[in-house]
């Protein structure tokens, strides 16, 4: 590990200032994925500056009926919250299905939503990576592929190509509640929608959010929302715990009593560079039947352009009809509630 230097400011605008002038420096809060990147070597800051205790740790209930929920919040409280149970109940699913327990009693909602994206390679430092070491190349296309991206992925030119998926199991939540982040920078405070947050590869994959250097993430504002009391999160992975999704849904569904769809929210994950929103799923879905057949041909819509990593070593075609799978059994529970509600 290299050496840094390590700061411990008193407020949250001098962590952000100290950042800001120092393009080395990094934010620490819980650090259950920054500590693992320094001691492997893929993280080399000058400076560490430690903002536990600078943002609010605390969930309030807003004026409108939303929830704020303060950057320090612990993965483990927000997920034992009464009130996120009842009205959000995919973000309590969605954290409960990350990492482990302790884990989630040191992750802080701001970290989280700041872990790298990522894949094997990335945490490989023998191998070459887009990511880690911009114009290298990357060894997934060629390697080990099973979590790799099937959407929104960049496969050529080799300099900048990146098929890594997000890891986290609570922004793809928040991406399919319509939750809003706020951050401060040296700029002062401004406001992003959950599902702008984290950005494609493009033709910068070392780039995994729209942040720029030095902003803090200081709370996120889940809205009122109805539909939100009716969803669910379901994660597919190799196994029961302490896995990266192979594929994820968020999603929340309003039927009427004759059966027709009139709202639907979904996110996917294990699919992206992103929590992906689905919005070719949710426009099939409104308007149509309930039925298993609608939430299939959903998903079959949002994989249109679908490209999967085909590896010597296996590659990511799988994913396709896992998502249809997943999702379909998704809506199809939820839907189910809402006829007995």
């Amino acid at each position: 590990m290299k050496p840094f230097a390590y700061e411990r400011p008193d407020d949250a605008a001098r962590a952000v200032a100290t950042v800001a002038a120092d393009t080395g420096a990094v934010f620490l809060a819980g650090g259950t994925n920054l500590v693992d990147h320094l001691r492997l070597g893929i993280a080399a800051p000058s400076t560490l500056v430690d903002v536990t205790g600078l943002t609010s740790a605390e969930i309030t209930d807003l004026p409108d009926g939303g929830l704020r929920i303060g950057a320090g919040v612990r993965n483990a409280d927000l997920a034992a919250d009464e009130r996120v149970r009842r009205r959000y109940p995919a973000l309590a699913q969605a954290l409960l299905a990350g990492a482990s327990g302790q884990l989630r009693n040191m992750a802080t909602t701001g970290g989280n939503l700041l872990q790298r994206t990522r894949c094997s390679y990335f945490q490989d430092l023998t191998t070459p990576c887009n990511k880690r070491e911009p114009g290298a190349g990357c060894a997934a296309l060629e390697g080990w592929a099973r979590h790799h991206a099937v959407l929104g992925a960049t496969h050529e030119p080799a300099g900048v190509a990146c098929v890594a998926t997000h890891p986290s199991d609570m922004a793809v939540a928040l991406v399919a509640l319509d939750a809003q982040v706020h951050v401060l920078g040296p700029d002062g405070e401004r406001t992003v929608p959950a599902g702008r947050l984290h950005r494609l590869p493009g033709d910068d994959p070392a780039r995994d959010t729209v942040l720029a250097h030095g902003e803090l993430i200081t709370a996120v504002d889940l809205p009122p929302s109805a539909i939100a009391a009716r969803s669910a999160y379901r994660k597919v992975r190799d196994r029961a715990s302490f896995a990266f999704a192979l594929v994820s849904v968020a999603a929340a569904l309003d039927v009427d009593a004759g059966g027709t769809v009139r709202d639907a929210r979904i996110a996917l994950g294990g699919v992206a560079h992103v929590p992906w929103r689905a919005t070719a799923a949710e426009q099939a879905l409104v308007g149509g039947p309930a039925t298993d057949d609608a939430f299939r041909a959903a998903a079959r819509a949002e994989l249109v352009d679908a490209r999967p990593v085909e590896s010597p070593r296996g590659g990511t075609a799988f994913k396709l009809p896992l998502v249809t799978a997943t999702l379909a059994a998704t809506l199809r529970d939820l839907a189910v509630r809402e006829e007995t509600a």
